[in-house]
């Protein structure tokens, strides 16, 4: 493995409040960055200040919009330590990403230790207010100076960190979500299991649709049958009816997420039935009008857990809970978190302590 260069930012940032820090909105001090040729492939390993890049307004990705990304997050324990929580999944889930997207993968030693070296250098910016940490972002993005529709052959891969509070600004309060009948998101046999910049601006007009409605996500249907549910927002999405918790399964049209895993194993060793099998919509609307339907939620790295509060689907609104909390939300949440921050112990070697 070619050893990581070096060059510490001799003119640091002064670091935001912690107890105002948004999401994606702060950036620390320094970034890592790996460039790829076709003829000599991967190379010239380094960590540097972070900064502007100088690609080609012909630079591929700007055309073609080749690229992926990951998003990851360092936690700060409560003795001061800091650990990541599954980063090996993440890298996977991203070489699987560059397969689809024709982008040539990366050596998973050196991705790993990329991210522990730039974490531990900039180990100030992870911060130890309740419920922040350090938001990881992994991308690769095409820059070879060509326009013309085929894989590039020149790429960086790069790492930037950010410190973070709750995602949502209500925090753990019940989202209100408006189910999309018009647009799709992603089919099968496409990119709706990768995590690439496309699968994203495809759920902008939607949102803003919901937006408009005074709702905060918006809930995805199949692009096949427009029946069954996909995903909420840019997260995957769960249903509490009576004793069997359901979720959408995986077959190429939504992402693989690490949290949904890390949720499946959590309520299996917990002794919960988890059901990855179609809802329709419709079953949903029925199990609200049989009482069946207790509790929903969302799941993924930026926000955890997120309860969902209301659902609207054309003329017909339902209310989860009462509008509240689920008890097995909640639970789920406290869980997670507290395997995350290291306030209870892990079960399922999910953790790797950087100190």
């Amino acid at each position: 493995m070619e050893k990581i260069k070096i060059e510490r930012n001799t003119s640091p940032k002064t670091k935001p409040d912690p107890t105002k820090l948004g999401f994606g909105t702060y950036f620390s001090d320094h970034m890592f960055v790996l460039n790829y040729d076709s003829e000599v492939g991967w190379h010239d390993p380094r960590i540097v200040p972070y900064g502007p890049f100088s690609i080609e307004p012909s630079a591929m990705v700007l055309h073609y919009a080749q690229e992926v990304f990951e998003g990851l997050k360092a936690y700060r324990r409560a003795d001061g330590g800091v650990q990541l929580f599954r980063p090996q999944s993440n890298i996977r889930r991203m070489n699987e990403s560059c397969l689809r997207m024709s982008i040539p993968t990366l050596d998973e030693d050196l991705f790993l230790e990329a991210m522990k070296q730039l974490v531990l250098l900039d180990i100030d910016w992870v911060p130890s207010e309740p419920d922040t940490s350090l938001y990881i972002r992994p991308f690769v993005f095409a820059t070879e100076p060509h326009v013309g529709v085929h894989a590039s052959r020149q790429y960086i891969f790069c790492i930037i960190t950010s410190p973070v509070g709750a995602y949502y600004p209500e925090g753990m309060n019940p989202v209100k979500i408006f189910v999309e009948n018009q647009d799709v998101r992603a089919v099968k046999g496409g990119t709706g299991f990768s995590k690439t910049g496309g699968n994203y601006a495809a759920t902008l007009r939607a949102g803003e649709v919901a937006e408009r409605l005074g709702y905060a996500q918006v809930l995805w249907l199949d692009g096949i049958h427009r029946k069954y549910i996909e995903e909420v927002g840019s997260m995957n999405v769960w249903f509490l009816l009576d004793d069997e918790v359901v979720t959408p399964p995986l077959g190429g049209s939504i992402l693989p997420g690490i949290t949904r895993a890390s949720c499946i194993d959590i309520l299996k060793y917990w002794g919960y039935t988890v059901s990855e099998r179609l809802l329709s919509i419709d079953e949903l609307l029925a199990a609200s009008a049989a009482g069946s339907l207790k509790e929903a939620w969302g799941s993924g790295t930026a926000a955890v857990i997120s309860p969902i509060g209301d659902i609207l689907y054309g003329d017909k609104k339902i209310t989860i809970n009462s509008g509240k909390i689920g008890a097995l939300t909640q639970k789920l949440y406290d869980f997670l978190t507290g395997i995350q921050w290291g306030r209870i112990d892990d079960p399922f070697g999910w953790i790797l302590k950087l100190n």
